[in-house]
């Protein structure tokens, strides 16, 4: 492999003052929005929304009572569960990222069921040794 991808770079500090790469990954949804249409999104998890390409987003949130203009290079904090509405002026299009962090669902859930299996199989085990 000739080329190696960006390493991202957390701004923590670390000992010595070094920074710390990243280590939980992100998921990153790259999405157009194009004029006369509106795009709606429910936010799964905290993220980062940024607008790329030549068009100003606007975008509006439930239950606030402003809107929002970003310009490109703009970005916005979005809370989990919030719903968005996206949409552009003009007869331009907005290139969008939503950015998160990696959440592995029912986690808790898939550990407690694990547990479970490997008592039942440990106790048909002693039964079957008998």
């Amino acid at each position: 492999m000739e080329e190696a991808s960006q390493q991202f770079l957390y701004p923590c500090s670390t000992r010595g003052g070094a920074r710390a790469a990243i280590s939980l990954p992100r998921v990153v949804v790259h999405f157009a929005v194009e004029s006369a249409t509106t795009v709606t999104w429910r936010i799964a998890a905290d993220s980062e929304l940024r607008v790329h390409g030549q068009a100003r987003l606007w975008l509006t949130r439930h239950c606030s009572p402003y809107d929002y203009w970003l310009q490109p290079g703009e970005s916005i904090s979005l809370e989990r569960g919030e719903r968005v509405w996206l949409s552009v002026e003009d007869q331009a299009c907005a290139e969008v990222s939503i950015t998160s962090p990696h959440v592995e669902r029912h986690r808790m859930l898939r550990r407690w069921l694990a547990r479970w299996r490997e008592r039942v199989f440990d106790i048909g085990t002693a039964r079957r040794g008998r």
